[in-house]
């Protein structure tokens, strides 16, 4: 197979390896002779299409033609726009099907005091200030000392901000670092202040809410002669109290796992992100949770994921987290479709459409149960959608923050980012696989080569309760994790 039509309804094929100018192609039957070289993973026309005629892929508009497209012609950003640019009014036409239900399987995780579960076991330092970077990344060199066997590791975090920020921007980072402090995968926390910053421990106690003390301690270091020194003694502590976790048999109906994209390319939509959608549902139909971000990364696929809610309560609050993201590019005065990235386009994703129709697959099938505002923490089982924008770094901290155990993300390009959760990585293509075992988990380019969709989604599915159990660890667990990215939207001082 040297080329792929999605869906019937498509008048576009993507090619699944480079073509040559004056190969003919099968497509549904007909041949189809390719006018000009077709990189792999690009589009190609599979019928004439008329200037302002609907390019179609997933059975879907992903823009419009810009001059006349013949049947064989590469169809990419030179001759294709994306529609996409208004606020637009919706209706709610459900149109989904409640997953079957089976039996959850178990893994091996940390049952927390207050219930909560746990993948890892680890005592996180958090700060409440970019100025106090240096000083938590000290901590944690000199409390490794305290480490013990049933200690998975002890980390610090870091970002920029804490002061200097106003409103809901300052509220932002507040909120992201609770979620933070709150994760069950962190046994104990100790939050690190200075002591002057806007949003200092008190303030950020009035966002975070009821806390074990014993879990979670503070410190502000204007307070203290030497505080690095105290920051170790309580991280000696904090130790104590991790030490006495054990793992024991969780059901998987209680794991929560996000669901993110980046660095795509045209076999995305079709392999990786087709793959996590169906391990979303047979996570989903054991009873667990998953998380569904990238909210510009929904524009020009909405309507699907506004057709899957459950009820009318939720479609509306989908229909209000898409046109506020889309009223929140506006007011900086950028193009809502200012997307896709350099390296989508190289890899063959021509309009935000044309992404954002891969990029919804992930969420599979089931009913979306819930909309979270950003820093909000996952309230109902099943699927919910995430409000955060489609940053890697940002989104995935996002996906954290809310209560993932861990995140499954795809990529066509590579990238070898971590979060504080276990972040693994899922190829498009096998040749990325092979090229960068160092930073991939999971190859999804298996698809390609005639590996049952349904099947691989079970190894997958496999895979995650292994990493749940500690068994193996995601190849991010190895690299650098330290920095919270958080969402920021406002004025600094």
């Amino acid at each position: 197979m040297r080329a792929l039509r999605i869906h019937e309804k498509d008048n576009v094929a993507v090619a699944t390896e480079s073509l040559s100018k004056g190969e003919v192609i099968l497509i549904s039957g007909e041949e189809i002779t390719i006018s000009e070289p077709i990189p792999a993973g690009h589009k190609f026309a599979i019928e004439d299409i008329n200037s302002g005629e609907a390019v179609i892929k997933y059975a879907y508009p992903i823009g419009s033609a810009k001059t006349d497209i013949k049947k064989g012609e590469h169809i990419h950003t030179s001759n294709l726009s994306s529609n996409l640019g208004d606020i637009l009014s919706y209706s709610y036409e459900p149109s989904f099907s409640p997953l079957s239900k089976k039996e959850p399987d178990t893994f091996l995780g940390y049952r927390r005091k207050d219930g909560k579960v746990g993948i890892r076991n680890e005592v996180w330092i958090i700060p409440t200030v970019g100025c106090v970077n240096s000083i938590v990344r000290e901590i944690e060199a000199v409390s490794q000392k305290f480490k013990t066997e049933n200690i998975d590791g002890i980390y610090s975090y870091f970002h920029p901000y804490g002061c200097s920020q106003l409103g809901e921007d300052q509220n932002n980072t507040l909120k992201a670092l609770s979620g933070f402090i709150r994760h069950p995968n962190a046994a104990a926390v100790l939050v690190v202040g200075l002591g002057c910053e806007n949003g200092n421990i008190a303030e950020l106690k009035k966002v975070l809410g009821e806390y074990d003390p014993e879990r979670v301690r503070f410190m502000v270091c204007q307070d203290e002669e030497d505080e690095v020194s105290r920051g170790a003694e309580i991280v000696s502590e904090l130790c104590s109290y991790a030490d006495s976790f054990r793992r024991e048999e969780i059901p998987s109906s209680e794991l929560i796992v996000g669901l993110k994209c980046g660095g795509s390319d045209g076999f995305s939509g079709i392999t990786a992100n087709s793959l996590v959608g169906a391990f979303s549902d047979e996570l989903v139909s054991r009873g667990g949770s998953t998380i569904l971000t990238e909210v510009p990364e929904m524009f020009g696929a909405e309507t699907i994921l506004m057709n899957r809610c459950r009820n009318k309560e939720i479609f509306e609050k989908t229909v209000s987290l898409i046109n506020n993201f889309k009223k929140y590019f506006m007011r900086y005065g950028e193009k809502i479709n200012e997307n896709p990235s350099p390296g989508n386009k190289a890899g063959g994703i021509s309009t935000l459409e044309d992404k954002s129709l891969g990029c919804v697959q992930k969420s599979g099938t089931a009913p979306v149960e819930d909309v979270l505002f950003y820093g909000e923490e996952v309230k109902e089982k099943g699927v919910s959608l995430l409000e955060a924008p489609g940053n890697d770094l940002v989104a995935s901290c996002a996906l954290a923050a809310s209560g993932a155990h861990l995140i499954l993300f795809t990529t066509g390009r590579g990238t070898p980012f971590g979060c504080p959760v276990p972040t693994v990585k899922i190829s498009s293509n096998s040749a990325l696989f092979e090229k960068k075992k160092n930073w991939i988990d999971f190859d999804a380019g298996e698809i390609l080569s005639g590996t049952e969709k349904g099947e691989l989604a079970k190894k997958l599915y496999r895979y995650v309760l292994s990493l749940s159990s500690g068994e193996i660890h995601a190849k991010s667990e190895a690299l650098d994790k330290h920095e919270l990215a958080i969402f920021k939207d406002g004025v600094t001082l």
